[in-house]
Formats: structure tokens, sequence, C-alpha cells
């Protein structure tokens, strides 16, 4: 029986399970391990995306499927003025996909409609083992603080009780209690502690 259309979730189960809307028009459950996710804290220029992107091989590498979402300014776009699809977009499309034999990409232009909350988000991604999460500073996830000295900006610990653990190139003050404190390029380590402390996806808030 072929797969039509698109997955959707019972929230209310243990495990993540998906309902496919097959072609005879009718709901065929498919039940998965929960997805889990994990969030990155730190000021721009702080070097959460070089940690990150060495964070990834490592986690990979224990075998887990890793996807990430990323909270980007209002006006990104990672489509280019004068292709196809951007044309399209700009004519009217709500809705743009690209695919070709190597990736594909679903652009959707909100046209006033909010943006997606982290847990709407959650939900527009295929099935893995663990997310990793850019932004949603406010989201409440496991996180990990990341921070330079030089940039000269606050610690986000005091304010954050959901920044379980700090990455930083110098020894963290007080505030931060008994919170793990990780050297920026102790990556190994990071990843472990990420693996241990996701968070089971999904949720309400």
């Amino acid at each position: 029986m072929r797969l039509f259309g698109q997955c959707f979730r019972d929230a209310g189960a243990s495990s993540r399970v998906d309902h496919v809307l097959l072609r005879s028009g009718h709901f065929a459950p498919l039940t998965t391990p929960a997805m889990r996710a994990f969030g990155f804290a730190g000021w721009s220029g702080s070097g959460k995306t070089t940690l990150i992107e060495q964070v990834i091989p490592k986690l990979v590498a224990r075998g887990l499927a890793v996807s990430l979402i990323k909270h980007a300014h209002h006006e990104f776009d990672i489509d280019r003025p004068g292709k196809d699809s951007f044309r399209h977009r700009a004519a009217g499309c709500d809705e743009v996909l690209v695919t070709s034999t190597w990736r594909w990409a679903l652009m959707r232009e909100l046209r006033g409609e909010p943006e997606l909350s982290l847990g709407e988000a959650l939900t527009r991604l295929s099935p893995c083992d663990l997310v990793l999460v850019e932004g949603f500073k406010a989201a409440r996830l496991p996180k990990l603080e990341i921070r330079r000295t030089e940039l000269g900006k606050p610690w986000l610990h005091p304010d954050d009780p959901h920044i379980l653990a700090i990455a930083s190139d110098a020894k963290p003050p007080a505030s931060a209690g008994v919170r793990p404190w990780f050297h920026l390029d102790a990556c190994d380590e990071i990843a472990t502690f990420i693996a241990a402390h996701a968070r089971a996806v999904p949720w309400d808030d």
C-alpha cells in the first residue's frame, strides 16, 4: 500500500506515533522511538555554530541520527533572487518545494501568519534520535550555555534554570553552582553530556 501525504502526530503517546495518510484516505499509525532535543544558548559571536559543528560528528559517530533547528532573523532567506523558486514565491506561491537527487527543501511564506513555535518546528522534522536547537532562548528545554570572555556579555544561566551546563573559555562564576563546566574544545565530553540530558519530545511548552 503506497503512503500518501503527510505524517500527523499523536502527542499523547509515550513514544512517537506518526499517523500517515494513505491514498485510500485512511490514517495508518507508525510507532517510532521518542525523539529528543537539546539546546544551545549564547550571545552572537560566542561560537555556538562552531561548537555545534564540532559536536555533531561526535554524536553521529555514536550511531545517533541528528537534526537541527535554528531560529533566524525574520529577514533570512535560503533562496536567491533570480532563481525559479525565488520567482515563484515572489509571484504568490505559499510553498515551494525544490528537490534533486541529493536533497530537497521546502520553503513556506508566512505572509502574516505567526512564526513557528519550537514545538511546531519539531513536528515538521522527519524522525530522528536527537534534535539540536540553536536559538529559542525562552524555550524550556535543556541547554548548554556557550560564552567567550572577550565579548564582555553577561552570563545567561542566572536567568535560565534550563541551562544545565556551561562551555566557556574561562571558569564560570559562583552563580553557576554545580553546573558542569566544559572548555570550548571539549567536544567529546560535551557530546556525552548532550546525549545523556536531551529531553524527549513532543511537549506543549
